[in-house]
């Protein structure tokens, strides 16, 4: 670690291409053996080891054992903040006019961002939550409770005060790296990702971050926020 300059050696770890791969695969905030992320990165098992062992020693991941197997995954969601904002500045806006293969679509579209929704369909929903003052900004990096949003969210099943009370940040700002504009992150955006998966409106994908968005979600988005999908 560099002891003037830590962000230098966070970017050491990061930099990296194998190493950048495995944290990007980790974004979907599940856990992962030493191999699958190996078979990832397209790197021996060896040299996983090595990149994974650094990768804990500068606190980006976390590792736990259970059984004979340790599993690795982003040591928490201020990691994934990180990652999707260096992605945002990182990526360049894509033509309207540039064609972009199936999967690369359902990508842009909706994904996971560790455990709150990302994409084209988090930043509409996102803005639809302002729209109707459910949120508001509130600085640069967060957003607040709006007029309508405490009334909202306990309709939906979300306790906003038991959130209050969690360490982790209430509401961020986390700007989307395909869309440049804001979806909702922190313990609210994690809470509204769970609960659009619990009632079945969004479902996740196997093997990528992309997830769907159900015939029941759309149907349910549209009449509750007007949001066309």
């Amino acid at each position: 670690m560099n002891p003037t300059y830590p962000l230098a050696s966070i970017g050491d770890l990061i930099g990296e291409p194998a190493r950048a791969t495995i944290l990007v695969y980790l974004l979907d905030g599940c856990a992962r053996t030493a191999g699958e992320l190996a078979f990832t990165a397209n790197i021996s098992a060896q040299s996983a080891s090595a990149h994974l062992s650094k990768l804990v020693d500068g606190g980006l991941l976390a590792v736990q054992s259970s059984g004979r197997h340790r599993y690795y995954k982003l040591a928490g969601p201020e990691v994934a903040l990180a990652l999707e904002a260096l992605g945002a500045i990182a990526t360049k806006p894509h033509p309207a006019a540039l064609d972009r293969p199936s999967k690369s679509d359902e990508m842009f579209r909706a994904r996971s961002c560790y455990d709150h929704l990302a994409g084209r369909v988090a930043v509409e929903l996102a803005q639809r939550l302002e729209d109707r003052q459910v949120i508001h900004a509130s600085g640069k990096r967060d957003y607040g409770l709006g007029s309508e949003g405490r009334n909202w969210f306990a309709a939906f099943g979300i306790d906003v005060d038991r959130l209050r009370r969690t360490r982790r940040c209430f509401a961020r700002k986390c700007i989307d790296w395909t869309e440049r504009r804001p979806h909702l992150a922190g313990a609210l955006g994690a809470a509204l990702c769970s609960r659009l998966i619990s009632l079945g409106w969004i479902a996740r994908r196997r093997d990528t971050r992309a997830v769907r968005i159900t015939a029941e979600g759309a149907r349910q988005l549209r009449a509750r926020l007007g949001l066309a999908l």
